[in-house]
């Protein structure tokens, strides 16, 4: 039995009857690398994230397999442990899962046979030698560089202090200065588990404006933004919305919401689309 080391997790059962329900559907081997957003969406939702090598796939019949795709086929697969890179329940050295994968034109799967998959996966107590996988694309193509990018957000996911799920925008304020132009807009989130999140933005006359974020109940202190591809920005620019809801802004004067407007705007900008490269 291999033990895990960052996040707890046990191993999904798949009993006959789970035959009767929708599986997960894995990404086509030739789908383009993840995006950091991807591996971030994948192991926010996982309980365990498994580096396995497929030994072989057996196609389950069609009239056994409801909602399946045209197209598509259903596959039981074996496959060998390689590693156990988060989950905290003992995995067995042999693997068992369901999924659906895309058929050719001759009716046969992808190549995965000794192809070493990432598998993102949730328990059920007790079957350590199976597994369930957590979305349609729960299996990617392992490579080098996947899992160098991986491990970080592992790692950051199960720190004590790892940045929340953002859930809303709660409200927006500016404050001017006593300057024209100057000025500070405080932005106050909602985190998924009550903690307080909050982006304070200031303007000083002559100077470019700066912002940063806070995930605690201190104030946020300007210039200490987020690097890209953190979990911190991940919570941000993949989460927020374009722009602030009107109802959120409390400034008091309409030149205020105005202000604090922009200055949400600004963040979001800076901050940088996030790309995701599954559908």
């Amino acid at each position: 039995m291999i033990k895990a080391t960052f996040r707890a997790a046990a191993l999904a059962s798949i009993p006959l009857a789970f035959m009767l329900v929708n599986f997960a559907v894995a990404a086509p081997v030739a789908a383009p690398e993840p995006s950091f957003a991807d591996l971030a969406d994948l192991a926010d939702s996982a309980q365990m994230v498994v580096r396995a090598e497929v030994r072989g796939l057996t196609r389950i019949k069609n009239e056994a397999a409801p909602g399946l795709q045209p197209g598509w086929g259903r596959f039981f697969v074996k496959a060998r442990t390689r590693s156990l890179l988060t989950g905290g329940a003992a995995i067995g050295e042999s693997l068992r899962y369901l999924v659906d994968l895309p058929l050719d034109a001759k009716g046969k799967p992808p190549a995965l046979k000794k192809r070493i998959m990432l598998l993102f996966a949730n328990p059920v107590a007790g079957r350590p030698d199976q597994l369930q996988l957590v979305a349609p694309d729960g299996q990617i193509v392992w490579s080098e560089s996947v899992e160098a990018r991986l491990r970080p957000i592992l790692i950051a996911l199960a720190s004590p202090d790892a940045p929340p799920v953002i859930s809303a925008v709660r409200e927006l304020i500016h404050v001017p200065g006593t300057l024209s132009g100057e000025g500070e807009t405080q932005i106050f989130l909602s985190a998924a588990d009550g903690s307080a999140v909050s982006i304070a933005v200031r303007r000083q006359a002559d100077m470019a404006p700066a912002w940063g974020v806070s995930f605690s109940e201190l104030m946020a202190e300007t210039g200490n933004r987020p690097a890209r591809d953190s979990l911190a920005w991940y919570r941000l620019a993949c989460f927020l919305p374009a722009r602030a809801p009107v109802t959120a802004n409390l400034s008091e004067t309409e030149a205020a919401r105005a202000q604090a407007s922009a200055d949400y705007r600004l963040v979001m900008a800076e901050l940088g689309p996030c790309p995701r490269t599954r559908l």
